[in-house]
């Protein structure tokens, strides 16, 4: 059993890039100009940001117990929607009992006690649509659990930016034991304050559209979004052929130098593979666009991958999503493999002005196409406090 293949059945995704497999895909592969963040001050009055939010009217909630409404929750519908066909047919085979639930989120209900704390500061009791419980961080999986009616084990993960990317890894250890036949995986985070302020403390808020490893980098675009997967032993069209998680805890913000965490995060999951460096079609990279996350992976990537390795990062394209970002950009990269008859690089959008401080790295150029079809794709995922996750997905 522990030698058993995982795949990535199924995916749910919405994001700054459009929701439903075909408007990301179209989105992500365009070859002219950028879309997703766009200029807001909806949560910055008077200071416009370039933000990568859900645009449109989201599901609504008013069907669920008030503890389970807000809208991370309401992405997270979003998202299973698109595969809840095949969750029910997965329980119908295995049994509600036999279906996990593994999340990973940054937010979870922040968003809704921003918005209901003034309220209590003017009328001096709670708005009646709030409850403290939206904001605890196991509500998106007592969610998706209660959603998809599966009784399976259920939890949420929350170590930052590598947080679904680290619910992935679980879900695959849970079908390696046997605990489970199917785990619906991935995670959610919403556009907040918090996160915008917390981030604009650390001085690493680009006002402009993000510009990961230029020389002119200055910091991130925040987003928002959801991706969920059915993930099962049965095969399907990718593969999450290993993983790797490290902690180097070199900092509570900023990376180690040298990436020595990313480095042996990225050697775990080609192992646990049984794939080489030179098997690697494409890395999407973390790539933030702040100084000290980007010069730390580059050198990772110049370390671990042959020269000439096309990489890019999306959050260009999606902003930063956080605690959603490993199982956004993962879903990103199934695109890659499991919807791209054209071979086409998830693009790398920037100034082309490169940093000569960083390792060279190949850059994909939007339309850039490989060479064949691609088969072995790598996608980092690197955490404050140094938690590092490196998923592997092959072509199924």
């Amino acid at each position: 059993m522990n030698a058993a293949q995982v795949f990535l059945n199924e995916l749910g995704i919405t994001c700054a890039l459009g929701t439903g497999r075909d408007a990301v895909a179209t989105a992500l592969f365009a070859g002219d100009a950028p879309g997703g963040v766009r200029l807001s001050e909806a949560l910055t009055p008077g200071r416009p940001l370039m933000l990568g939010a859900v645009t449109g009217v989201l599901p609504d909630l008013s069907d669920c117990p008030l503890p389970l409404r807000g809208r991370n929750n309401a992405l997270l519908r979003g998202a299973f929607t698109q595969i809840a066909p095949a969750v029910a047919a997965a329980i119908d085979r295995y049994g509600a009992d036999r279906v996990a639930v593994v999340l990973g989120t940054s937010t979870s209900g922040i968003g809704e006690s921003e918005q209901a704390l003034p309220f209590k500061h003017e009328h001096g009791s709670w708005p009646a649509g709030f409850h403290y419980a939206q904001q605890e961080i196991g509500t998106p999986a007592r969610f998706v659990a209660a959603e998809a009616g599966v009784h399976g084990p259920a939890w949420t993960i929350s170590t930052a930016c590598s947080s679904s990317a680290k619910a992935l890894a679980s879900g695959a250890r849970l079908l390696r034991a046997g605990i489970v036949d199917a785990v619906i995986a991935g995670g959610a985070d919403s556009l907040c304050r918090f996160t915008i302020d917390g981030f604009s403390a650390l001085e690493s808020v680009s006002a402009a559209r993000c510009n990961p490893f230029s020389r002119h980098r200055n910091g991130i675009n925040i987003g928002e979004g959801a991706a969920l997967f059915l993930m099962t032993r049965e095969p399907g069209p990718v593969r999450l052929a290993g993983w790797g998680e490290t902690a180097d805890a070199h900092h509570i913000s900023a990376p180690e130098p040298q990436g020595v965490g990313a480095i042996a995060a990225i050697g775990q999951a080609l192992a646990r593979a049984g794939v080489q460096a030179d098997d690697i079609d494409y890395v999407n990279l973390h790539g933030t666009a702040t100084p000290q996350n980007d010069a730390m992976e580059s050198r990772a990537v110049a370390a671990t991958m042959r020269p000439g390795t096309p990489v890019s990062s999306t959050k260009p394209l999606t902003g930063h999503t956080l605690g959603a970002a490993g199982a956004i950009e993962a879903g990103l990269s199934w695109l890659a493999l499991a919807a791209n008859p054209e071979h086409r690089l998830p693009p790398h959008w920037w100034d082309g002005e490169a940093d000569p401080d960083l390792a060279p790295l190949h850059f994909a150029a939007p339309g850039e196409r490989a060479a064949r079809p691609l088969r072995h794709v790598l996608s980092h995922s690197f955490a404050f406090g140094g938690s590092n996750a490196v998923l592997l997905l092959g072509a199924g």
